[in-house]
């Protein structure tokens, strides 16, 4: 059967709705993809004539001046490599301790998994304020250290409830044939459920990378005084404030120095796109579970 006999069998009005829905998605994907294509385009472009405006999303006159202006930044390797390491560690952390606490929920043989699950659900409502967590980072001397990263966002009362959800929907008939073949509980939770819940693990690592990797304020409240221990974002957000309004708390020479070899607008941009694109190359590879692993993930409470 032809594509255009098929097409004839289709209604009119199916078809105007169809072009509608396509036109609509078109436009929305232009204004979605247009803000960093505007980015690109800037960050490539030569910085005198940046300035000039009226760039789109192509570059007027192509260079690589404002990377090799940002790369001459000391401390912007420095927090690339902070960030890459927070991330990584602090979502493999998330999903380890999230999917035990999950399997551990999930397992009907647990007496206290109502007050547990209740106590995690409350945590989500109910917070003490920054000033108490601040206070509470600095008794436990965490302060100007990396564990400040991960230490404390490990447990997630959201993520832990997406994977128990997915858990439950797993027939118990398989873990207790596992026991009967003499797997132990680690057996059955590393070999079993986890192979089988790649799906939701693959959402939360998700949501856990991206929330590690755009994180800038914990670096501004704890690590702000040390060099070594500064982040991509931070270096992001320093280098935005000094360039637009001269903030006296975000000021460095090394800052000035590559601001002042291109224009401010051009360094923000080159810096933002710098960033921005390692989180988005990880998506792809995600994508295929990340769907499913969230729909089937609300399914059940």
């Amino acid at each position: 059967m032809s594509v255009r006999s098929v097409r004839r069998g289709v209604p009119f009005s199916q078809r105007v709705v169809d072009v509608i829905i396509y036109t609509v998605l078109v436009v929305a994907a232009i204004f979605t993809l247009y803000p960093f294509l505007n980015v690109l385009a800037i960050s490539l472009n030569e910085s005198t004539d940046s300035v000039r405006g009226g760039i789109t999303i192509f570059p007027r006159k192509f260079t690589l001046e404002n990377y090799e202006a940002i790369f001459r930044y000391d401390t912007l390797f420095t927090g690339f490599k902070n960030s890459v390491f927070r991330t990584l560690i602090g979502s493999l952390l998330g999903l380890i301790s999230a999917s035990m606490i999950a399997y551990t929920l999930a397992r009907r043989d647990f007496q206290g998994r109502k007050f547990v699950s209740t106590y995690l659900a409350v945590t989500m409502y109910v917070t003490a304020g920054l000033i108490p967590f601040y206070i509470l980072i600095k008794d436990l001397h965490m302060m100007n250290t990396f564990a400040v990263y991960v230490l404390p966002g490990i447990v997630s009362a959201f993520n832990v409830f997406v994977i128990r959800s997915f858990m439950d929907g797993i027939p118990n008939e398989i873990q207790e044939s596992a026991k009967i073949d003499g797997a132990n509980d680690f057996t059955i939770y590393w070999r079993i459920i986890l192979p089988m819940t790649k799906p939701a693990l693959a959402t939360i690592g998700l949501f856990l990378a991206v929330g590690q990797w755009n994180s800038w304020f914990d670096t501004y409240l704890y690590n702000g005084s040390s060099e070594h221990l500064t982040t991509l974002q931070y270096e992001l957000v320093k280098v935005l404030q000094s360039t637009t309004n001269n903030s006296g708390d975000y000021r460095s020479p090394n800052i000035n120095q590559v601001a002042s070899t291109v224009s401010p607008d051009s360094v923000k941009m080159a810096i933002t796109i710098f960033v921005s694109v390692p989180i988005l190359l990880v998506y792809p590879f995600l994508q295929r579970y990340f769907v499913k692993g969230l729909t089937l993930g609300s399914v059940k409470g």
